[in-house]
């Protein structure tokens, strides 16, 4: 059982950190204390912003005494509410952003060191100044942080080629439920101890663990990449044009967005200075992007396979980037979409993976059910078909109310949604994480044998569930 924190405990809180790393001045609180969505408010009576790791600890031990629970928090740009504290105001705020040191990085091992708090645009200037370059990139690269990307194990756009975070977290340094500092930022190609702290820090959601650092891979700065906007009739085409492309092209396919015409309308609506790339629109459209070192040969091969492809009637149309202003353009189509989609008003945004060559079935098949249960109900999906991972936005129908409907009927329409993920194998979260969003849909159609895994590991890393209580398993 966790308890508010006294003003003795805050009182050497603050001498412990100072005035930059002490804040109880209501107006500098106020915008931590809302989710990037706006749907989660809390309170807090402190927010804590520790400069290093040794500090961290302190901050940890302090509160472990008293039994005060802690809501670590990075860039604030989560998705599920997983970084904001409840309404009590017992628990206190632990923001990362002050760790924001990049500590080294090893060229001939292409591996950098990088504090939580480093933001991600950050971190790619710091790779690209030596000719390296992190590749997992995403909407909010220029707020999202290390230890957040870390705690939800982030994908982006080329997961394709590279992985997730989990792929790419070479090393970990975390503070544990008792202040102890878990040092392991050795970057271990074999480590054969046991349990791997690295793979169970990533995702954990900081339910576990404060990812104070991270030891992160480096690949060779791409000499050329080659983006494309292809136009489709669906997307079970474009899972047939993403099976020939990846047998053409191997390892250079770094990117395969699938995004229907009716999400890129919103863009055009709301973003200024957004246009669409090819003459006619097309009912969806995939955004492809290769990256390699010999330019030319890239191109040559993507325009021969397209060309090909045209010829069959597998793609309607397509316009191939001239340089890296229009991919860029190309890009900004598709990193504006979360922007627009709220813009266009409340809709239920889901993020949710399922086996590749299933995605498009889902894609089909999900606003029948939904539009069974509640006629007139609109759909929108796009995301990463190469790795099933799908933005599934459901809006309510045009003439309702739309807070007031999903207020009644949001929880019903998600477990629609939810439900028809586990039936074909999925997973109701492929980014972002459970937070507090999904904790009680996870506790309903999980499978029980995971979740006392989870209870489990949680109970024995922190007993006292002093770590960001009420996100992931509760």
């Amino acid at each position: 059982m966790t308890r508010p924190p006294s003003p003795a405990l805050l009182s050497r809180l603050a001498d412990r950190l100072g005035p930059k790393g002490f804040s109880a001045d209501p107006d500098v609180l106020a915008p931590w204390l809302t989710d990037w969505r706006g749907k989660y408010h809390g309170k807090t009576a402190a927010m804590l912003s520790p400069a290093t790791t040794e500090e961290v600890a302190a901050v940890v031990s302090l509160c472990a005494a008293e039994g005060v629970a802690l809501v670590p928090q990075g860039g604030n740009s989560g998705m599920v509410g997983g970084a904001t504290p409840d309404t009590s105001g017992d628990q206190l705020l632990l923001s990362l952003r002050r760790m924001n040191r990049i500590r080294t990085i090893d060229e001939p091992a292409r591996i950098m060191v990088a504090e939580a708090g480093v933001i991600l645009e950050h971190l790619h200037h710091a790779a690209l100044d030596r000719g390296l370059r992190f590749p997992l990139t995403l909407g909010g690269k220029g707020s999202a942080t290390v230890g957040g990307l870390v705690s939800t194990n982030a994908g982006g756009t080329q997961v394709l080629r590279h992985g997730t975070m989990r792929a790419l977290v070479a090393g970990i340094e975390a503070v544990l439920p008792d202040g102890r500092i878990f040092d392991g930022l050795a970057p271990l190609k074999k480590d054969n101890r046991g349990y791997d702290f690295r793979h169970l820090f990533c995702g954990a959601e900081g339910t576990l663990g404060i990812v104070t650092a991270a030891s992160l891979r480096l690949v060779p700065a791409a000499a050329a990449r080659q983006t494309a906007w292809i136009g489709l009739a669906s997307p079970d085409d474009a899972l047939l044009l993403l099976r020939r492309l990846d047998a053409a092209l191997g390892n250079s396919l770094e990117g395969f967005e699938i995004i229907p015409h009716r999400t890129i309308e919103a863009v055009l609506r709301h973003i200024p200075q957004t246009r669409l790339p090819l003459a006619e629109a097309a009912p969806w459209y995939a955004l492809v992007e290769l990256a390699g070192d010999d330019g030319e040969a890239l191109g040559e091969t993507l325009e021969s396979e397209l060309t090909a492809a045209l010829d069959t009637g597998l793609i309607h149309d397509v316009a191939i980037a001239k340089n890296d202003r229009e991919s860029e353009d190309f890009w900004r189509l598709r990193d504006s979409i979360s922007e627009a989609e709220r813009a266009e008003g409340p809709a239920l945004q889901h993020d949710i993976s399922v086996p590749v060559d299933l995605m498009p079935r889902f894609i089909a098949d999900n606003p029948a059910r939904l539009a069974t249960a509640f006629p007139g109900i609109r759909t929108i999906s796009f995301g990463h078909l190469g790795d099933g991972n799908i933005h599934h936005h459901v809006q309510p129908p045009q003439d309702a109310d739309g807070a007031g409907w999903l207020a009644r009927h949001g929880a019903e329409a998600s477990r629609i949604v939810y439900t028809h993920v586990v039936e074909l194998g999925g997973s109701i979260s492929a980014e972002h994480g459970i937070g507090q969003m999904k904790r009680d849909i996870l506790a309903e159609l999980d499978s029980p044998a995971r979740l006392a895994a989870l209870r489990a590991i949680k109970a024995g890393l922190d007993p006292a569930g002093l770590f960001n209580p009420g996100k992931l398993i509760g």
